[in-house]
C-alpha cells in the first residue's frame, strides 16, 4: 500500500481537516491546525508531502520521524500540528486495515469508560450559573471557564475580587455537587498569578490551567510551593522535549498536551508515559473537532494516567459549525452521565461526512482571536 494524495479542507468554525488517500482505496482522516493559523498549518501540511507521496502508511514511526527530523529545522506550533494531523491520519489507516479500533494497537483498553468535562461562559464569563444549570441536565457534572478577563501584569484588587466573586457564585449555588477547571489562559503574569491562586484557594477548583503562560514555565514549581490547587498546562508545548524539561522541573499535576498540536499520536503517547513517570495526571487540550476527539480518546483509553478530556460540542468558539455537523456516526459520540464509551469502529472510529466537508470547506471564514487592550492601550494577552 502507498499514499498518493494528501487533501486539506479548512471547514468552521476554526478547523481544519485532512484526508490522507492510498492506492487500495484506503482513507485516513487527521485533524491539523492551529487556531487562528489555519492557512499557515495547510501550507506546512503541503510542505510535508514529498516525504510521503508513495510510501507505506504503515510505517507510522519511520515517517514520523522523518517529517520531525528531515528538514533540520523543528518543533514549534505549525510544524508540530501539520505532523500531528499526518500522524493521526495514518493511524486511521493503519486501524482500518487491520480492522480494529487504534486503542486495541495501543495495547487495548486501561478503562471501560472516559470522563469528560464541558465549557461554560466565553471569553468574558457571564451568565455562568446558568449555562451550568443547561449543562448539568445534560449530564455533565465537571466544567471548566476562563478566570477572568485582561489583566495587567499589577493589576488591582476590584479585578482581583471580580476574579474570585464569580467563583465564589458558583460554589455557592452548586456546592459540591459539580467540579469545575479554572484557565488562566496566559492572561496573568506571574506577579498575579500567586495573588489570584492563593484567593481562589477556600473553593477548591479542581485545577487551574496555564497559571502563567509556557514560556515562563519556570514559576510552576514556584506557584505549586504556594498553593494546594493542582496547576494544569501544555496546550502551548508541543513535543517531547519541551514537556521533558517542566516535568523534570516539577509544578504541574496535569499535563494538556494537544493531540492536534503536539505531534500527534504518536507523540503524546510518549509525552503521557512520561508524565506517569512523574505521577502527572493527562488531560488532553481539545476545543477541536471530531477527528481531533477521536484521536485524543485513542490515547485517553490506552494511559492509566488520563482523567479528564476535554470535548467542543456547544462551546462559545462553534459559530457557523459544531463537531457532529461533520460526524455520520453520530450515536458513537453520545455522552452519557459525564462519560464517553470507546469509538468502536477501525482506525480512529470517527466517519466523517466527507460530503458535508467538502461543502463546508467552500466558505471557510478565516478565524482569528480578537486583540484585546488594556487602558493603557497596550496589547493585552487574550
Amino acid at each position: 500500500m502507498k499514499i498518493i494524495k494528501l487533501t486539506t479542507y479548512r471547514v468552521p468554525p476554526r478547523w481544519m481537516l485532512l484526508k490522507i488517500e492510498t492506492d487500495e482505496g484506503v482513507v485516513g482522516w487527521g485533524e491539523p491546525v492551529i487556531e487562528g493559523r489555519a492557512r499557515t498549518v495547510e501550507t506546512a501540511v503541503q510542505e510535508m508531502e514529498p516525504y510521503l507521496i508513495g510510501q507505506d502508511p504503515a510505517r507510522i514511526n519511520d515517517l514520523w520521524q522523518t517529517m520531525y527530523r528531515a528538514g533540520f529545522y523543528r518543533g514549534g506550533a505549525i510544524t508540530m500540528s501539520a505532523i500531528a494531523g499526518i500522524d493521526q491520519a495514518l493511524w486511521d489507516i493503519k486501524g482500518k486495515v487491520m480492522g480494529k479500533p487504534v486503542y486495541e494497537l495501543l495495547g487495548g483498553l486501561v478503562r471501560d469508560r472516559m470522563k469528560m468535562y464541558s465549557w461554560v461562559g466565553g471569553d468574558r464569563p457571564s451568565d455562568i450559573i446558568e449555562h451550568i444549570s443547561k449543562l448539568r441536565e445534560g449530564g455533565f457534572d465537571t466544567f471548566k471557564m476562563n478566570a477572568t478577563e485582561e489583566l495587567g501584569m499589577l493589576d488591582t484588587a476590584a479585578a482581583v475580587d471580580k476574579a474570585v466573586e464569580r467563583v465564589a457564585e458558583i460554589r455557592a449555588a452548586f456546592g459540591n455537587s459539580i467540579e469545575f477547571g479554572l484557565d488562566f489562559h496566559g492572561r496573568v503574569a506571574a506577579p498575579m498569578a500567586k495573588v489570584l491562586l492563593r484567593e481562589l484557594e477556600p473553593y477548591r477548583p479542581l485545577f487551574v490551567e496555564e497559571p502563567v503562560l509556557a514560556e515562563q514555565a519556570e514559576y510552576y514549581p514556584r506557584l505549586a510551593e504556594t498553593t494546594s490547587i493542582p496547576l494544569a498546562a501544555g496546550e502551548r508545548m508541543y513535543s517531547r522535549f519541551e514537556f521533558k524539561n517542566v516535568f523534570h522541573a516539577g509544578g504541574l499535576s496535569i499535563v494538556q498536551p494537544d493531540l492536534s498540536h503536539a505531534g500527534g499520536i504518536t507523540e503524546c503517547m510518549k509525552i503521557a508515559s512520561m508524565a506517569e513517570a512523574y505521577d502527572i495526571a493527562l488531560a488532553p487540550h481539545c476545543p477541536l473537532g471530531p477527528v481531533a476527539l477521536a484521536a485524543c480518546l485513542s490515547v485517553d483509553f490506552v494511559s492509566y494516567n488520563a482523567v479528564l478530556q476535554e470535548q467542543s460540542m456547544g462551546i462559545h468558539y462553534n459559530k457557523g459549525g459544531e463537531l457532529l455537523d461533520y460526524v455520520l456516526n453520530k450515536e458513537d459520540f453520545r455522552i452519557t452521565d459525564g462519560y464517553m464509551k470507546p469509538l468502536t469502529k477501525p482506525g480512529l472510529g470517527v466517519e466523517v461526512d466527507e460530503e458535508r466537508v467538502i461543502a463546508a470547506s467552500k466558505n471557510a471564514p478565516d478565524w482569528r482571536n480578537p486583540v484585546w487592550r488594556h487602558a493603557d492601550g497596550s496589547v493585552a494577552e487574550w
